[in-house]
């Protein structure tokens, strides 16, 4: 393969990476933020905090 083909391939599987990192912490915030979400906190006192190794960024400096 040419440099060029590897270039491509790294550059697509770092971009996918991206893109689930964005989603999953779109999701998280949107469910914990939702009226659902915050419903079945105080009815049933479930929290899930899941540890990812996400959670380790540079937000909570």
């Amino acid at each position: 393969m040419n440099s060029i083909t590897m270039l491509s391939i790294f550059l697509f599987i770092v971009g996918i990476f991206i893109l689930y990192i964005v989603i999953e912490t779109a999701v998280r915030r949107g469910s914990n933020a939702s009226i659902l979400g915050q419903f079945i906190e105080k009815k049933y006192g479930i929290k899930e905090e899941k540890k990812s190794f996400l959670d380790d960024d540079l937000e909570k400096d």
